[in-house]
């Protein structure tokens, strides 16, 4: 499992855009930036869709104030998913969706989870990071999911 002080993997992720979805690789996406990046198990799902995505919408500006440049998400979902979720919530467009849509940034990152005996196959785990020109300087990842505790925007803002 990735932790402080390891770099992100570097994998070509799907972000959707008003347009057609754009290639993002991460180490271009987070190369001289101070980020919040947090992992959702997946669009839609209850405590994703109505406490995670909500509270990062919620307590973006403050997010922001304290220097951060970039708030992201990634999920284990196709882009055209995260384009439909992202419009469904207002994020498309404030916070970087990234579709990681065979889940290699999640296992990369050590972070993947068997949720096969809900239907949804490997998916992600719920965390979240804060990223410094790449580098995983904290990392918050839930013990008790469907919780949103640890990786909630709240406890992210604490911790910047």
């Amino acid at each position: 499992m990735i932790k402080s002080g390891d770099s992100l993997p570097d994998v070509t992720l799907k972000s959707p855009t008003a347009g057609d979805p754009e290639d993002l690789s991460t180490s271009a996406l987070f190369a001289g930036k101070k980020a919040v990046l947090f992992a959702v198990p997946g669009a839609f799902t209850p405590s994703c869709h109505l406490n995670h995505m909500p509270g990062y919408l919620t307590h973006l500006d403050a997010i922001k104030a304290k220097g951060v440049d970039l708030v992201a998400c990634v999920s284990v979902n196709d882009v055209f998913v995260m384009k439909k979720w992202g419009e469904d919530t207002g994020a498309l467009g404030k916070i970087t969706l990234l579709a990681d849509g065979s889940a290699e940034f999640t296992k990369a990152m050590g972070l993947e989870l068997d949720a096969g005996a809900f239907g949804l196959g490997v998916r992600s785990q719920r965390y979240a990071a804060i990223v410094e020109n790449g580098v995983v300087k904290e990392v918050m990842v839930e013990d008790a999911p469907p919780k949103v505790d640890a990786s909630s925007a709240e406890s992210v803002l604490a911790k910047l």
